[in-house]
């Protein structure tokens, strides 16, 4: 299995980045920080995951364009449900680590078809303060490229090509090791880089495009 050294997609950079500047030092942001309209140009490939009452990682949000992804809602699929039998219980380790221990992982797989097409994705998994009782974390999948049948030809399996774990306080947010791109700024009145007090956002509740059942 590879270890990658760096971020390949922007839209992964962009949401650690605003991630790790939202959190400020602390081990995780709390969830309801999170401003959908400071990351609005990364909610199509986004996702929100919490723990159901058999204690696995299910789909409580997922963006418009990683459902069209894979033909269909995921609201309230299991995480593991994208991944092939082989690489299901490596795909449950990574989102309960993060949901319980609050680790931040980069994974790039490679997706197939029901017709054998294959692509490249990179998923990002960031922790999210819920409560013990209420754990949550956000992510993305973003394509390596977007060819012409994505989105009309389901992804139906994911199989695991490398794994990265982050440590968020000393990952640079320039150079080396990670994409220089420019986060997402955050919202009016969150300047705490300049030691001014944060203010609370409203609750996340819904990502661009979603459905409601």
């Amino acid at each position: 299995m590879h270890e990658w050294g760096q971020m390949r997609q922007r839209g992964t950079a962009g949401l650690f980045q605003y991630w790790n500047k939202l959190r400020d030092g602390r081990p995780a942001p709390r969830r309801t920080e999170i401003e959908p309209a400071d990351i609005k140009s990364m909610l199509a490939d986004t996702f929100i995951l919490e723990r159901d009452l058999r204690g696995d990682a299910v789909f409580r949000l997922a963006g418009t364009r990683l459902c069209a992804t894979f033909g269909r809602e995921l609201k309230g699929f299991a995480f593991t449900s994208l991944w092939t039998h082989a690489d299901q219980p490596k795909a449950a380790r990574l989102a309960l680590g993060t949901l319980l221990e609050k680790s931040v992982t980069v994974t790039t797989l490679l997706g197939t078809t029901e017709s054998g097409r294959s692509l490249d994705f990179e998923l990002l998994l960031l922790p999210l303060e819920g409560g013990a009782e209420n754990p949550r974390a956000m992510g993305s999948l973003c394509p390596a490229e977007k060819p012409y049948w994505l989105g009309a030809e389901p992804i139906v399996q994911c199989r695991v090509d490398g794994i990265r774990t982050i440590d968020p306080d000393r990952e640079p947010l320039q150079g080396e090791g990670m994409m220089q791109v420019d986060a997402p700024p955050l919202a009016p009145g969150q300047a705490t880089l300049a030691g001014t007090p944060a203010r609370r956002f409203r609750h996340l509740v819904v990502i661009e495009g979603g459905r409601n059942r």
